[in-house]
């Protein structure tokens, strides 16, 4: 993205450990001071239908994809092996972007739906916004690198995987991603922007799905403040 090795250092070694502080330090203050908010907040009963055509295709594309980034992570040599044969390295990159767009298309369904409802528009918050922007960045991203930068199972394997462990080991090496293409450093840079907003963010509810919702006490949620303006748009 830049010349500036100091503008690189930045970007890939700064703002991955802040990302990761404050995803770790604000996650676990807000579920020890705040546990109720540890929820979606869902505003399915407020609209249920475009909610479906959103919600569903989004958290189907966007596990699938984030498992494969995982798995890439962990087990580097594997995937380069399993793709050392053409056709499996075709079906791998062509699942991954269907699964790809099929997140992008339940993401854009899911804003839509917010702009387009007023119930729901009313009910949702500044951080819900820029959460729906990084989200939308990130996926675009995403998709845009699959098209544009193909074989990226193999490329992320051999560069992001090490970096990404660079990091893990405290031992910060940008030299894997400093010569990528400035979409894929983009993709890698919103994803830590992302880590570091998700403890302030409705996300957090994934690392308590699904058990904690099987025996804590039910939950009741008022819109106290908007539900005058909801009922009356």
């Amino acid at each position: 993205m830049s010349n500036d090795p100091w503008f690189d250092q930045i970007l890939f070694v700064v703002l991955p450990y802040v990302a990761l502080v404050l995803f770790f330090l604000v996650t676990i203050q807000r579920y020890r001071a705040q546990k109720f908010t540890y929820s979606s907040l869902s505003s399915q009963f407020l609209e249920n239908r475009d909610h479906f055509w959103g919600v569903v295709p989004f958290h189907y594309g966007i596990l699938a994809v984030l498992a494969g980034h995982v798995a890439a992570w962990l087990l580097p040599g594997e995937v380069l092996a399993f793709n050392a044969k053409p056709v499996r390295l075709y079906i791998l990159e062509i699942t991954g972007l269907a699964l790809g767009l099929f997140a992008l298309v339940g993401l854009v369904a899911a804003v839509v739906r917010r702009l387009r409802t007023s119930k729901v528009r009313v009910v949702t918050t500044p951080s819900d916004w820029i959460l729906y922007a990084l989200l939308t960045v990130q996926v675009t991203t995403g998709v845009l690198v699959a098209i544009l930068h193909p074989w990226g199972s193999s490329w992320f394997a051999g560069a992001a995987a090490p970096y990404l462990w660079s990091i893990a080991r405290l031992q910060p090496d940008i030299g894997f991603v400093s010569a990528l293409p400035w979409l894929v450093q983009l993709h890698i840079t919103n994803a830590f922007v992302l880590i570091g907003f998700f403890p302030f963010t409705r996300l957090v509810h994934i690392l308590v799905v699904p058990n904690p919702y099987l025996w804590r006490r039910t939950q009741v949620v008022r819109w106290y403040g908007i539900r005058w303006a909801a009922r009356n748009k």
